[in-house]
C-alpha cells in the first residue's frame, strides 16, 4: 500500500455504476441522510477504499470516525465470523453470554474512570446519550442539565436532541424536547462567543457557568449533570484550551454536579489515547463511547463510577444491547490497538499531519485555524477577504475535488475540513493523501485571489 500505488482513480467519480446507484437511491431511501458526495463504496481494506466503478481511494474519513483499525482488519473480521458461528443474539438484558462479560472488563481497564466501573450496553451513540441522561435522573434523582452550545450527541431521541445544538436543521419542528436542559457556550477560542482572547479571558466561559446559569437562573441543587463533548466533533472539531476541564470538574465539584463525557466520536484511540478527557488528566463521572468502539458495527457503552450505576432490575434494559457478535468485535479492536501500538502511531502522524498543516497556513490565507489531536484533526477554511469569515462554499469545494483525485475527507461545524485516517495508517499513505489536499488548498486560494 505504497504512495506509488494509492490512491488510484480509472474513471473519474462518480462513474457510471455510482450514478446509477445514487439513482436509485433517492427512490428509496430517506431524504433526511445528508451525504457529502455520491462515493458509492463497493469494498474496502485497510486505509483503502474502492468504490462501484474500480476507483481506490485513501481514507482519511474511517468511515466516518468508525474504524479505527481500519476497513476489515482480519483480526476484527476473523473473530466476527468465530461468533458468528457460535450465535447471534440471545438478549443480554435477560440472559447472560460471556462474551458481553469480557467486554465489560475490558473496557474497565482502559476506562479513565478509575474508582470501580459499571457498563451498559447499547446500539448507537445515540442511545449511549439517552441513557446516561436517565441514569443521571435515576441517581441524581434531580430534573436539570448542562449543555454546550454548538453540541452534537445525536438526532435520535428527545433526550439527546436536546443537547444538541450544531445546525437548526436538526432541532427544526422537532420542539418540544426534553425539558431541563440548559446550553451555554463552548469554549471555541478561535471564535469566543464571548468575544475574549485566550489566555488573559482567565477561562471566562467557566465562570460564566457559575455566575450567570448557577447563581441566577438554575439552583445546583437541581442540576443533576454536565454534558460535554471532549472534543466537539460536529460543531467543528473543537478544542477547549489546556485547563479548561480541571477548571469545569473544580465547578462541578464545588456544587455536587457529576461530569457525563461524550466520547462517541473521540473514544477508541482516535486522539492517541484511549478516550480524549485523558489529555486533560480529569475523571469523569460517565463516560458514553459507540461508533468505533466496535469497528462500525451497532454497539455502545455507558461506563460509569460503579456507585453511580445504582438503578434497579427492569429501569433500564435493551434488548439487542451488547450483541454478541458485535462484542466480538469490540475486544478484537481493542486487542489490535493494544498489540499495533495504534495509539503511538496516533499520536506520531497526527503530529506529522499537524505539522504539514501548520506549514500549509502559514501560506494559504484560506486556512484559518487548524487543530485537533492525534488523527482528529481539523482545517478551518475562511474567507480571508471577509474578516476571517466561515467559507462552507471552500470546504466543500476542497473535500470534492480531493474525493476525485482519490483522498475521501468530509467536513463539520460551519467549515471545517476533517483529516480522521485510521489509526493504522502508514506515512507513505499520509504523504501521498496529504500531497493531494494541500495541493487542492492551494488551488482553491489561487482562485479566491484571482
Amino acid at each position: 500500500m505504497g504512495a506509488n500505488i494509492y490512491p488510484r482513480i480509472i474513471v473519474s467519480p462518480p462513474g457510471p455504476n455510482a450514478r446509477e446507484i445514487v439513482k436509485r437511491d433517492v427512490s428509496v431511501v430517506s431524504p433526511s441522510y445528508s451525504r457529502f458526495y455520491p462515493l458509492v463504496i463497493k469494498a474496502g481494506k485497510g486505509c483503502i477504499v474502492i468504490d462501484v466503478d474500480g476507483n481506490e481511494y485513501i481514507d482519511f474519513n474511517s468511515g466516518y470516525l468508525c474504524l479505527n483499525v481500519g476497513h476489515c482488519h482480519p483480526n476484527v473480521t476473523s473473530a466476527i465470523k468465530k461468533q458468528c458461528d457460535l450465535f447471534l443474539h440471545y438478549s443480554a438484558s435477560k440472559f447472560y453470554y460471556e462474551e458481553l462479560v469480557t467486554l465489560a472488563e475490558r473496557l474497565t481497564e482502559i476506562s479513565p474512570i478509575k474508582s470501580g466501573n459499571k457498563i451498559s450496553f447499547c446500539n448507537s451513540g445515540s442511545e449511549t446519550i439517552e441513557t446516561a441522561i436517565k441514569l443521571m435522573r435515576w441517581h441524581t434523582r434531580k430534573p436539570l442539565f448542562i449543555g454546550f452550545i454548538n453540541a452534537f450527541h445525536g438526532s435520535i431521541g428527545m433526550g439527546a436532541l436536546a443537547f444538541t445544538s450544531n445546525m437548526p436543521v436538526q432541532r427544526r419542528y422537532f420542539s418540544p424536547f426534553m425539558p431541563g436542559v440548559i446550553n451555554v457556550p463552548y469554549p471555541y477560542c478561535y471564535r469566543c462567543p464571548f468575544k475574549q482572547t485566550y489566555p488573559s479571558c482567565h477561562y471566562w466561559c467557566v465562570d460564566f457557568i457559575e455566575e450567570f446559569v448557577l447563581q441566577k437562573y438554575a439552583p445546583p441543587e437541581d442540576v443533576a449533570a454536565i454534558l460535554f463533548e471532549t472534543i466537539q466533533s460536529e460543531g467543528g472539531l473543537i478544542v477547549p484550551p489546556p485547563e479548561y476541564f480541571q477548571r469545569l470538574k473544580k465547578l462541578a465539584d464545588k456544587y455536587g454536579l457529576l461530569l457525563v463525557d461524550d466520547e462517541i466520536k473521540t473514544g477508541v484511540g482516535r486522539t492517541g489515547k484511549w478516550f480524549a478527557i485523558e489529555h486533560w488528566n480529569v475523571e469523569p463521572d460517565v463516560l458514553c463511547t459507540a461508533d468505533s468502539l466496535a469497528s462500525g458495527l451497532p454497539l455502545g457503552a455507558v461506563i460509569t463510577k460503579e456507585k453511580v450505576m445504582d438503578w434497579v432490575g427492569g429501569s433500564h434494559s435493551s434488548t439487542v444491547g451488547g450483541n454478541p457478535v458485535a462484542c466480538a468485535a469490540a475486544l478484537a479492536v481493542i486487542d489490535v490497538i493494544r498489540e499495533e501500538r495504534l495509539l503511538e502511531n496516533a499520536t506520531k502522524q497526527g503530529t506529522y499531519i499537524m505539522k504539514r498543516l501548520e506549514e500549509l497556513r502559514e501560506s494559504c490565507t484560506v486556512v484559518g485555524d487548524i487543530r485537533g489531536k492525534g488523527l482528529m484533526l481539523g482545517i478551518e477554511i475562511v474567507n480571508a477577504y471577509e474578516n476571517n469569515k466561515p467559507s462552507k462554499e471552500k470546504a466543500h469545494e476542497i473535500i470534492i475535488r480531493s474525493w476525485k483525485h482519490g483522498v475521501i475527507l468530509s467536513y463539520c461545524g460551519a467549515s471545517t475540513v476533517v483529516i480522521a485516517p485510521p489509526l493504522n495508517i502508514s506515512r507513505d499513505l499520509v504523504d501521498s493523501a496529504m500531497d493531494i489536499v494541500e495541493n487542492v488548498v492551494k488551488d482553491v486560494e489561487k482562485e479566491d485571489k484571482a
